[in-house]
């Protein structure tokens, strides 16, 4: 089978589509026919090693693995003797390790669901990520019913999951994003939409019982004046993150957020997509082929929604 693989890190041109053993499916394993799957800022994380604290997770010197990609959209192949809940010729979305291939094994147990009906490959490849991400945040900051909430970055990826998470949650979502996602970001169903290029919402004088930063751009320090002093903040970012850690041991209000993909979350999120309460947003669509200039968009930080690969 083709998969994209690395053998160290750096820019995108590290990247390469290469002929490799078609996995086999342990016994509580599914293996999964992809059919879409994505380029995002995680996987441009791990391929460019931007934070030395992830060569302790993938390898110092290269990567021990050598394959990318975390979300997946497909078809199940084959399955193991132990798994019971997914059949052959299912189409299923979610979470792996290495997504960026024809075939990928997952477990069962792991973040993996059938596709809602009416959904193609490709919208359910694009949600996964974003979505999952921000049920995780805006779990450990504690969103509740009528909570005052702010996603800055609310275009991108986890920005418009943060905004269509939160209004589930019961809160009064505000988003900050730029000019040319005003409408969109409101379409997704923010109460209030701030926009960056004209307006400072750290200046404004409003405050929010969450402000979440969905694209590491802005640390503790600088918004600290717009979170309420029993508010939270917290970030995606991984730099900003272990800086604020320091900022944490002193001010309750800044959370180190660390995501966890959840099964129980994406079953949610299946749900929602059901529902059509919550809604796929897709920027740009590349063929496998094209993973190293779609690796080079999404280094642009000018991306709105999901960046998807088609494997043809």
């Amino acid at each position: 089978m083709r998969a994209v693989t690395y053998g160290r890190y750096g820019p995108p041109e590290v990247l390469r589509l290469r002929d490799v053993e078609r996995p086999t499916p342990k016994d509580d394993e599914a293996l999964v026919r992809v059919r879409a799957t994505s380029a995002t800022r995680s996987d441009c994380g791990r391929r460019s090693a931007e934070y030395f604290v992830s060569r302790l997770l993938l390898g110092i010197f290269r990567p021990r693995e050598g394959t990318i990609g975390l979300e997946f959209a497909g078809e199940v192949e084959s399955v193991g003797k132990a798994v019971t809940e997914l059949v052959v010729g299912d189409p299923v979305f979610g979470i792996g390790s290495g997504t960026n291939a024809e075939y990928v094994c997952v477990e069962e147990s792991e973040p993996v669901a059938r596709i809602p009906d009416g959904m193609t490959f490709e919208e359910a490849a694009s949600v996964a990520d974003g979505a999952l991400s921000a049920m995780s945040l805006l779990r450990q900051a504690g969103v509740e019913t009528g909570d005052r909430v702010l996603v800055y970055g609310a275009s991108g990826s986890i920005g418009v999951g943060g905004v269509q998470v939160a209004k589930h949650l019961g809160a009064h979502v505000t988003a900050v994003c730029n000019t040319p996602n005003v409408d969109l970001v409101r379409s997704l169903g923010a109460d209030e939409v701030i926009d960056y290029l004209k307006d400072d919402f750290t200046r404004n004088g409003e405050t929010y019982d969450v402000v979440f930063d969905a694209v590491g751009k802005h640390a503790f320090l600088r918004c600290r004046r717009s979170v309420a002093s029993d508010g939270t903040y917290i970030t995606t970012d991984p730099g900003l993150m272990w800086h604020d850690a320091v900022v944490a041991l002193i001010s309750r209000r800044a959370r180190l957020g660390i995501v966890r993909y959840e099964k129980q979350d994406l079953l949610t999120l299946a749900e929602l997509l059901q529902a059509g309460a919550y809604r796929p947003v897709i920027d740009r669509t590349y063929p496998l082929e094209a993973v190293v200039e779609a690796h080079r968009y999404v280094e642009t930080h000018q991306k709105t929604g999901s960046v998807v690969l088609t494997v043809s």
